[in-house]
């Protein structure tokens, strides 16, 4: 495969294909967003139901008669709460949780969606989004969650649902937007967003944003980046439409694992909570760690209304993202902490650089066919994805104890290379560096993998009568990846895989009325080695390298309900998910499809305004999870096979709840706003109880966080808004890593942002 990059060089071929197609271009009616009022009026805060719509054609229906759980949060929503990135934004979702980073596994975004991993299932602008990134929200309209298998939606997927990240674009309305923000622990954060008109159906969008902040609770920890997104849009009043975006991200950060290590000091074992001598400690090395990442995202979206209500569309992407970091992971492997008092700062590093080539041609529209009604979406996608994946070669002894010549560490200081630390009052100022060279590995033994997908699918909303509707969605996947090892002084290593898949989503619709429906459907998803293009927990190896996708299923029953004259919405859905192939160990020691994993849940949602003034978001979800069939292990405890005089023995923990899954989440958020101008809002976040690991002995307890929020309108073009991120400065928990630590929230902190709207 070629390797395609979106130089400044292509990103300016990709907007010149749109030249020959401007001529006859021509708009839709104005944007009738209000300036400022955005900020706080939250008539248009609709995060799931009839009225507020997904980006993607593949939705043939409404929200309200879509027979699948479905959560939209808009740009309102995310101004009002504050959010700057998308953990932040996933907040007002429940039912999402957040894993750690390791050596395998990537370190940025990596949220859990009913319990699967979905760090490969996230998409921009309905084009698969691969490479890690720490996403940022300054030029996003709306997040779209899709709740359950979606593999028909988006193809290959870990079974528990995708997140859609919707662009700002060009609108037919001259509207700047300009927000200045400071706030407690260097907050400091720039944004604008400028829409013009410049001429008949044609408009240009440029959203800037420049972003510091050390993070609160936390010692030595600090953000830092800027994003630029271009975009132009002609034909927007007529039949033949085209927008080209550009969007580049820069982030400079020194990480932080959030980092404790699990442990109980009373039997002096590595199991338990984590451990906390010092929410504000932090074990890394300032002259060593860092974290940069780079994200560069070109697309072209073309349509044209054919007539008779149906639209051709085709969306190509270039892009390319980098993450290159090393951060220091508090480690535990050693029990140091209990048997010294000391940690051992064991390094975690990636230097990994992904390519995209994406392209998605679909045909939607209505159509009727005697008595039933379509409305319908088909298409066929291309992609080529291409990750190469260093790392850092740490010199001077690496990071093992020189006095033990392991990771024990009966002592610290300068005889220990500095790799040894103290567990209750860590000293970041080591002056690690000057005795540890660290240079970049070889990139000519980098591992490449390259994915080619072609995709084909078809959605249909019949309309049976009028309370009956029938939802079907199909999609074929022709999957081909493939893994390449370079070896010194030898021919490289190539490991292949292909594989295709089809997968579906049925629903059949009931509507009592015409705001209400209730629903029962099924869907699919397919997991095939490899999906995470080398960046997680499911590489390409030998050992699975000979297996078939794990495919997931979903029954839902569920109900939607539009009330107060669509102001409010209602939502309810029964679940039941089970991955009845997975991938496990069984008694031979090989890996096969033979494992099995199931999850049944309740979700509830209420959304919209109580009255004019008062507006709520609030969600529930309840999971109940269990690895029913988790195959063997060896009974003698090792990384590499199982030694003599070990056996291989059903796994113990058959019957344990998933991790990363909690049992009870559930989200709140509300505001009022006076007539005087001001508005005030506030909110509160609950998780149940999270297990790290499969054997359940490693956890993050369950917390209640609480935000809030005031703001007030000085004049049509000018507000100000005070949020108050976690209120009581509750010690919580968000990510727990299955080895070794868990990673901490941050504390208290205030921001005040200055809006002017013209």
């Amino acid at each position: 495969m070629s390797t395609l990059r979106p130089t400044p060089l292509s990103s300016a071929l990709l907007l010149a294909l749109a030249a020959p197609a401007l001529a006859h271009a021509s708009t839709a009616p104005a944007d009738e967003t209000s300036s400022v009022d955005s900020a706080t009026d939250l008539d248009k805060v609709q995060v799931t139901g009839s009225w507020f719509a997904p980006s993607s054609s593949k939705f043939t229906a409404a929200l309200l008669d879509t027979p699948k759980s479905v959560t939209v949060v808009n740009k309102e929503t995310l101004q009002e709460i504050g959010a700057t990135t998308l953990v932040d934004a996933l907040r007002m979702v429940p039912g999402i949780t957040f894993g750690a980073g390791e050596g395998g596994n990537s370190t940025g975004d990596r949220p859990f969606l009913r319990g699967f991993d979905g760090q490969s299932n996230m998409f921009v602008d309905g084009l698969r989004d691969v490479g890690t990134q720490n996403r940022e929200v300054f030029a996003l309209e709306q997040l779209e969650v899709v709740k359950g298998p979606s593999s028909a939606y988006g193809g290959r997927d870990s079974g528990g649902g995708s997140i859609n990240l919707v662009s700002k674009t060009p609108k037919l309305t001259d509207q700047t937007r300009i927000s200045m923000g400071v706030g407690t622990d260097g907050y400091a954060r720039g944004t604008i967003d400028a829409n013009y008109v410049l001429g008949d159906g044609i408009a240009a969008r440029l959203n800037l944003l420049k972003h510091d902040n050390d993070i609160a609770g936390r010692d030595f920890v600090n953000n830092s980046r800027w994003g630029i997104a271009p975009s132009i849009a002609f034909g927007l009043n007529g039949p033949l439409k085209l927008i080209a975006s550009h969007y580049h991200l820069q982030t400079d950060d020194l990480p932080d694992a959030g980092g404790f290590p699990f442990g109980n000091p009373e039997t002096k074992t590595t199991v338990g909570r984590p451990m906390v001598p010092d929410r504000n400690n932090f074990y890394g090395l300032l002259d060593r760690d860092f974290q940069r990442t780079r994200a560069d995202i070109t697309t072209v979206d073309a349509s044209y209304e054919l007539g008779n209500g149906h639209t051709l569309r085709n969306v190509a992407r270039l892009g390319n993202t980098s993450n290159d970091y090393l951060w220091t992971q508090p480690d535990d492997s050693k029990n140091n902490p209990n048997l010294y008092g000391t940690l051992w700062r064991r390094t975690n590093s990636r230097a990994i650089d992904t390519q995209t080539l994406a392209d998605q041609l679909s045909l939607t529209g209505a159509f009727q066919t005697g008595r039933l009604k379509h409305s319908y979406s088909a298409g066929v996608e291309y992609s080529e994805e291409e990750s190469s994946k260093g790392s850092y070669v740490l010199g001077g002894g690496g990071t093992n104890n020189p006095l033990t010549g392991n990771t024990a560490c009966a002592t610290t200081g300068a005889a220990t290379g500095y790799n040894c630390t103290d567990f209750a009052n860590p000293n970041p100022r080591d002056p690690w560096a000057a005795t540890h060279p660290v240079t970049r590995s070889d990139k000519a033994l980098d591992v490449t993998q390259t994915t080619v997908t072609k995709s084909a699918y078809v959605f249909d909303t019949i309309e049976l009568s009028e309370r009956w509707l029938l939802n079907l969605g199909l999609r074929w996947d022709d999957y081909d990846t493939e893994i390449v090892t370079p070896v010194a002084g030898k021919a490289p290593t190539v490991l292949p895989y292909s594989d295709s898949f089809l997968n579906y989503q049925a629903g059949l619709v009931f509507k009592p009325t015409s705001n209400g429906s209730i629903y029962f459907s099924w869907g699919t998803s397919s997991t095939p080695p490899g999906m995470d293009s080398g960046e997680g927990n499911d590489s390409l190896t030998a050992a699975i390298a000979d297996l078939k996708a794990q495919e997931t299923s979903n029954i839902e029953l569920g109900t939607k309900w539009d009330l107060l004259d669509n102001r409010l919405n209602l939502t309810a859905a029964i679940f039941h998910t089970e991955m009845d192939n997975a991938r496990v160990t069984v008694d031979n020691g090989t890996t096969q499809n033979a494992g099995k994993k199931v999850i049944d849940g309740v979700e509830l949602g209420v959304t919209g305004q109580l009255s004019r003034n008062w507006s709520v978001s609030a969600g529930y979800t309840w999971m109940d999870s269990e690895l029913s069939e988790n195959g063997y292990v060896c009974s003698v405890s090792s990384r590499n096979g199982c030694p003599a005089p070990g056996v291989w023995v059903v796994s113990p923990n058959n019957g344990n709840l998933f991790p990363n899954t909690p049992e009870h989440s559930a989200t709140l958020w509300t505001s009022y706003r006076f007539g005087s101008g001001l508005t005030i809002g506030g909110g509160a976040s609950y998780v149940g109880k999270q297990y790290g690991d499969a054997a359940n002995t490693k956890w993050i307890p369950g917390y209640t966080r609480f935000d809030a929020m005031a703001s007030y309108t000085i004049s049509d073009n000018v507000s100000v808004q005070l949020n108050v991120q976690n209120l009581t400065d509750k010690l919580y928990f968000t990510k727990a890593y299955a080895s070794h630590y868990a990673g901490i929230a941050p504390g208290r902190s205030a921001t005040l942002a200055l809006n002017v709207g013209f």
